[in-house]
């Protein structure tokens, strides 16, 4: 990695820093673990991909790195108040938070069935906050070759497993529009995405005639 990478952050103030404690890592770890996922942003999913008919992997993430709208957080230790908090405390001047684990399960599959469990909770009403959507990263998933296509190097040594945390309702809304210039077409032809994004629906559709109720009786 560059050292015009390294100072990517620092220089431009873009990521807000959670609060750290030094007898889990240092500010070199964190500092470098920022940069590694900005510049991994930059270099993949910011960039137009065929796959996506042309558009980028995540065609939102420049602007949101752009006007100071995502947020670094890190897991502190095995259990998961870090993610309770970063769900309950959401902050709307945010797009997304993203909570980097470095004492994730090790389990993959685990990990994502938590994940999964925990957004039924969250659309069931948890967290009384409802428009809240996770979605994760594990450093043992297979390889998507249609978001990475394995050119862009790791450098930290240190495994870590990374959660989104974003407002569901903003999600499926920009899902939706990209769905009808051709965004999901591929995709869903070669992987089994289609199921994610018809229970993302499903809960977005809950929590609209949640608001809806509330509205009459109000």
């Amino acid at each position: 990695m560059t050292q015009q990478k390294t100072n990517f952050l620092q220089d431009t103030g873009l990521v807000k820093r959670g609060s750290m404690t030094p007898e889990f890592y240092t500010f070199g770890i964190e500092k470098n673990i920022c940069d590694e996922i900005r510049a991994w942003s930059a270099e993949v999913v910011e960039k137009p991909n065929p796959f996506f008919n042309n558009m980028p992997s995540c065609p939102f993430a420049r602007k949101s790195w752009q006007d100071g709208k995502i947020s670094i957080l890190f897991k502190k230790d095995g259990g998961f108040q870090d993610l309770y908090t970063a769900i309950s405390c959401f902050n709307d001047e945010l797009d997304i938070v993203i909570l980097v684990d470095l004492h994730f399960q090790e389990n993959a599959d685990l990990f994502h069935e938590y994940l999964e469990d925990l957004n039924t909770q969250i659309s069931a009403g948890m967290f009384i906050d409802q428009d809240i959507w996770l979605m994760g990263f594990h450093p043992d998933d297979d390889e998507n070759e249609f978001i990475d296509d394995s050119t862009f190097l790791n450098v930290i040594e240190k495994e870590y497993a990374i959660i989104f945390v974003q407002r569901l309702s903003k999600l499926q809304e920009a899902a939706d529009k990209i769905a009808k210039k051709g965004y999901y077409d591929k995709y869903f032809q070669e992987y089994n995405a289609k199921e994610i994004f018809n229970k993302r629906e499903i809960f977005n559709r809950r929590l609209k005639n949640g608001y809806e109720t509330k509205e009459k009786t109000s």
